[in-house]
């Protein structure tokens, strides 16, 4: 077991522009990594970005970044198959899962259609920790404000729901983000949602909240509840990395 408890570190970082590479892993995520406790050995970190269809150089870029932070890399590809033997014995065969943003609602779909969905909550219950940058943080939650349909956005409500809550990822740099999230939890659409700005993630310990942390100086988090038929947005402390 990697963890005491399953762990979920859900952000809107984690990833940069790299100086030698094209990216590289922001505080977030060496965070996450932390989380995992790893002694005595690279921790063994899978990424995966069926929300930009496995594009091949986003998944290179991801294992140039993963290796110049030392962690032992791998990919759960699956376009146009899988590329491991079991999904489930990779992904407990891990660490930490990263997930990559894109399309949530794409994501979803094809996780469901090959049992990652599953197999990433015995995953989870088993230790390893989850995290990612928007629709790999979107995904853990029962569902948030999405662009997986178009321009404007829309609602996701089929997420893994992993955390009772919904989310709300990029809330400072998308405008129609904070908006629409309102809207939804005070429609019901949504329950009460963890909100974060670009730089800033919620660590869950179970399916309880454990605190905000920030890879930057300045963004928040916020939790947005339903109050009668309205939404009420309170802002909650953030810990600097």
């Amino acid at each position: 077991m990697t963890t005491a408890e399953p762990t979920i570190l859900a952000t809107s970082g984690g990833l940069r522009s790299g100086e030698r590479t094209y990216w590289e892993f922001a505080p977030l995520t060496t965070y996450a990594v932390d989380l995992a406790g790893v002694v005595g050995r690279a921790p063994r970190v899978c990424f995966i970005s069926t929300a930009v269809g496995d594009n091949p150089m986003v998944m290179h870029n991801l294992a140039e970044a993963g290796r110049v932070a030392g962690y032992d890399v791998s990919h759960l590809q699956l376009f146009g198959m899988p590329n491991v033997p079991s999904i489930r014995e990779h992904l407990l065969g891990q660490d930490v899962v990263w997930v990559m943003g894109g399309s949530v609602a794409n994501l979803l779909a094809v996780w469901r259609v090959h049992g990652v969905d599953v197999a990433l909550r015995e995953a989870w219950l088993a230790g390893v920790v989850l995290t990612g940058v928007s629709a790999g943080s979107i995904c853990w939650h029962v569902g948030g404000t999405t662009d997986s349909f178009g321009p404007q956005l829309a609602p996701v409500t089929d997420g893994l729901g992993f955390l009772p809550y919904g989310n709300g990822v990029h809330y400072d740099t998308e405008e129609r983000r904070r908006p629409l999230l309102h809207s939804l939890v005070a429609d019901g659409t949504l329950p009460d949602s963890y909100c974060t700005d670009d730089g800033v993630g919620i660590v869950y310990h179970g399916t309880s909240f454990a605190e905000a942390v920030a890879e930057n100086p300045s963004g928040g988090a916020y939790f947005v509840s339903r109050s009668g038929d309205r939404a009420r947005e309170d802002a909650i402390d953030v810990r600097r990395l």
